[in-house]
């Protein structure tokens, strides 16, 4: 008699093989490796502020060490709630706002749309975390990729409450916020219009709609958890570099690089590149590096909410790699000539 098929199947190796047959989806979800390290460093910096006045007191001894951990701290502290804000924001947007509102307000003629998806930043605000896939969701409808990738760039930089968070950061300094909003609205339509002018709309891969099927709920704290914790950790790290600038790194290093314009807005760009820290916190770390000219202070504002390496991952990921290869460096260049220009002008 032939064995039954429908029996469990008792040897070891044959369950194994046939758990592998069943797929993957009965395992546990594990978490990826980049998660737990924003995790953690989110959380050393909670727990760095919470007991500040502790370490303060340990490292006194220590002029340089408790000078660091003051401009650590303090650029933390100032920047969390409008990082908070941006990202519950954000994440309430990518949930409740349907993809293709934008849509609705677009004008017909390619060249006249980019202005308006630009200017829509102000409306349809989101971090960097959460304007990849909403652009993404906008060319799987259908809109020319070009206006699309301006309100990519857009978003992230110039809505209210990134520009709320820049006044706050530059005290006084109202001229900063202008110039933040014109450069980086500047960088925004300047590559809309370039790439509708390059016409290179084929290298990118148009990404597949997806639905969680969980509810709104759940997709809104999902987001809001991702985008917080991704953001979070990329504001320690920027903190931590900030801070160690402003205190290890000699003054005579720093004034030469600052005596150039063009070196130190270089030298800045490619520290918003590195640092990656979400355009809802940038302005405390760009206000913190105060021995740089503000043109130079413009730049890692303007460039880091354009393009940065986590920014880079998430288009590669999305549109493909070679989409990136090409996007990322024009907008690289595209974001500083508009800091310098519009730096030189307002500042």
């Amino acid at each position: 008699m032939e064995p039954r098929t429908d029996e469990p199947t008792t040897d070891p190796p044959l369950r194994r093989r046939a758990d592998r047959a069943r797929g993957d989806h009965a395992r546990p979800a594990r978490a990826p490796a980049g998660d737990w390290a924003m995790v953690v460093l989110s959380v050393v910096m909670v727990g760095l502020i919470l007991v500040r006045g502790r370490l303060a007191e340990l490292v006194d001894a220590q002029a340089a060490l408790a000078a660091w951990l003051t401009v650590f701290v303090s650029i933390g502290l100032q920047a969390l709630p409008f990082l908070v804000l941006g990202v519950v924001l954000s994440a309430a947007i990518a949930v409740l706002v349907p993809a293709d509102a934008l849509t609705r307000w677009l004008p017909r003629h390619p060249a006249a749309a980019v202005p308006v998806a630009g200017i829509s930043g102000l409306v349809l605000p989101g971090c960097e975390c959460a304007s990849v896939p909403i652009a993404g969701s906008l060319v799987s409808r259908g809109v020319k990729p070009a206006v699309a990738l301006t309100f990519l760039l857009a978003a992230p930089a110039i809505n209210p409450v990134v520009l709320v968070s820049t006044a706050v950061a530059f005290t006084g300094r109202y001229e900063m916020v202008g110039a933040r909003f014109s450069a980086s609205l500047l960088t925004a339509v300047v590559m809309g219009w370039l790439w509708l002018r390059l016409g290179r709309d084929h290298l990118i891969r148009v990404p597949e709609r997806r639905t969680t099927g969980h509810g709104r709920l759940a997709d809104f704290v999902g987001a809001a958890r991702h985008d917080l914790l991704h953001a979070g950790g990329f504001l320690v790290l920027g903190s931590a570099v900030a801070a160690t600038i402003n205190v290890l790194v000699p003054r005579s290093v720093l004034d030469t690089l600052a005596g150039s314009l063009l070196v130190s807005v270089l030298v800045l760009a490619v520290f918003a590149f590195v640092v990656a820290v979400c355009s809802e916190a940038d302005a405390f770390v760009a206000a913190s590096l105060s021995q740089f000219p503000p043109t130079a202070q413009l730049a890692f504002m303007v460039v880091g909410p354009a393009i940065d390496v986590k920014l880079l991952a998430m288009q590669a990921g999305t549109f493909g790699r070679p989409f990136a290869t090409v996007f990322a460096p024009l907008t690289f260049v595209v974001a500083i000539g508009s800091a310098l220009l519009v730096g030189t002008v307002l500042l």
